[in-house]
């Protein structure tokens, strides 16, 4: 009999440790120096995580990796954020509804707001609506905006900036180019996300919340794709 079984993506930046305490049977696969790439099965799935590195660009050729390499029909995406806002505490999990390339800014030569990717309406890229309903449906997580850009925003001054400008709630460094490559493949996409750092935590926030708050934050995501 022809294999059923789906295929999904799961790409994180550095939080790989997590999938070993979330899953109790994971393979490691060959691949691309800089890559790890670990996979399990679940009855319906067979589910592949590649750990790309930090940044927008790693984030973007991880992504097409999964779906190019391992014909990936989903991708999911977890990982630990900063906080913008004095209610995204510590380990508050959320599910991004939009996200905000906000490092993008092409307005001096284009008729495009700062953050807004050609091609697009506003400085808003979606994720994936209807898995979004179905995730809501499944676990209701707060929902979430996140600016992603290619730096580590560790201020109280640099967060508050971002969330007033871009109605952010949370940042990152790689949301913003799993979506778009996921869009340019007509790919889904779900972006789970778990807060380590607050407004004025930094870096030492986020390291000492890491594991943690990744292992949690996997958990929950495994339970709803379990269910989707």
């Amino acid at each position: 009999m022809p294999d059923t079984k789906k295929k999904i993506g799961i790409l994180v930046a550095i939080e790989i440790d997590a999938v070993y305490k979330v899953f109790s049977d994971v393979t490691e696969l060959s691949g691309p120096s800089g890559y790890k790439i670990l996979k399990t099965e679940t009855e319906n799935a067979e589910i592949y995580i590649l750990k790309c590195g930090m940044g927008e660009i790693a984030s973007s050729s991880g992504t097409q990796y999964l779906i190019t390499k391992f014909g990936v029909s989903l991708i999911i995406n977890f990982g630990v954020v900063g906080g913008l806002t004095s209610d995204m505490k510590k380990q508050k999990l959320c599910l991004v509804s939009k996200v905000v390339h906000y490092k993008y800014d092409c307005s001096e030569f284009l008729d495009l707001s700062v953050g807004q990717v050609e091609g697009h309406d506003s400085i808003f890229l979606e994720t994936d609506r209807q898995l979004f309903d179905s995730a809501q449906a499944i676990e209701k997580l707060p929902s979430a905006v996140c600016c992603s850009g290619d730096k580590f925003i560790s201020t109280a001054e640099e967060k508050a900036y971002l969330h007033d400008t871009f109605g952010g709630d949370i940042c990152d460094m790689e949301s913003a180019g799993i979506v778009l490559t996921c869009e340019a493949n007509g790919i889904p996409c779900i972006l789970f996300k778990a807060v380590s750092d607050g407004l004025s935590d930094g870096a030492a926030g986020f390291f000492a919340e890491l594991e943690s708050a990744s292992v949690s934050c996997l958990e929950t995501a495994n339970k709803i794709i379990e269910k989707l």
